[in-house]
């Protein structure tokens, strides 16, 4: 679907979770576009070869300091219950650090926020890591942005910098039958992470209030991108 843009300039962005898949794929994206005239990214290390536009900012046993007036806030977090070590600890990455990071967005002056959750989150549902998703969602829509999106990727592919046991067997079990993923399966087809960050970049620039998009409907908005 045709989106129209909004005027942007010289924007100040901040990314929690650019590391990961999604996120590093999103960092690069804003790193080329022009419009976005510094961004800010939370991670535990200090990456490599960091462009000149991009301010690393410490994450210590989830402590971080915010930067001043940002005005869109991507996040990108996401980890494992074996990554983690327990569900408390998964709890607190996917849950407590992403309203954390939501809530200082705000406080900061960011009126637009994306952030990633997963296909079939509900607060209600029965399993837990898709239970974990839903509540995050409920409470982001809580804090009040003028746009708030949120994307709900099925399996995501790409090369990720770690290995995810569980992950990759995933991938090559749908790399075999991805042919069944239509009609009703549809939403549940895997996705480009690439995809997911132009998204999520089109998706965060325009429009206003809350907005929810499932893995089918997200490469719609990405080809969206190429457009702008």
């Amino acid at each position: 679907m045709p989106v129209t843009k909004l005027k942007l300039i010289m924007v100040k962005a901040a990314i929690i979770g650019a590391t990961g898949l999604v996120g590093s794929n999103l960092l690069g994206l804003l790193i080329s576009n022009n419009e976005y005239s510094s961004i800010s990214i939370i991670t535990r290390s200090l990456p490599k070869g960091l462009h000149q536009k991009v301010e690393h900012i410490p994450l210590n046993e989830g402590e971080y300091s915010f930067p001043a007036d940002i005005d869109m806030a991507y996040c990108c977090l996401g980890t494992t219950i074996k990554k983690a070590g327990s569900k408390e600890a998964f709890l607190k990455i996917d849950l407590d650090m992403v309203v954390d990071f939501a809530q200082k967005a705000k406080n900061a002056g960011a009126k637009r926020f994306a952030v990633v959750s997963s296909i079939g989150a509900n607060a209600k549902s029965k399993n837990f890591y898709l239970n974990t998703k839903g509540k995050v969602e409920e409470q982001l829509k809580a804090i009040g942005f003028e746009r708030l999106v949120i994307v709900q990727p099925s399996l995501l592919l790409g090369k990720r910098n770690e290995k995810r046991f569980g992950e990759d067997m995933g991938k090559a079990i749908y790399s075999v039958f991805k042919f069944l993923f239509i009609g009703r399966l549809k939403k549940y087809k895997g996705i480009e992470a690439a995809d997911v960050a132009k998204a999520m970049i089109v998706l965060a620039e325009h429009g206003s209030g809350i907005i929810t998009v499932e893995s089918n409907l997200l490469q719609n908005f990405s080809k969206e991108y190429k457009k702008l």
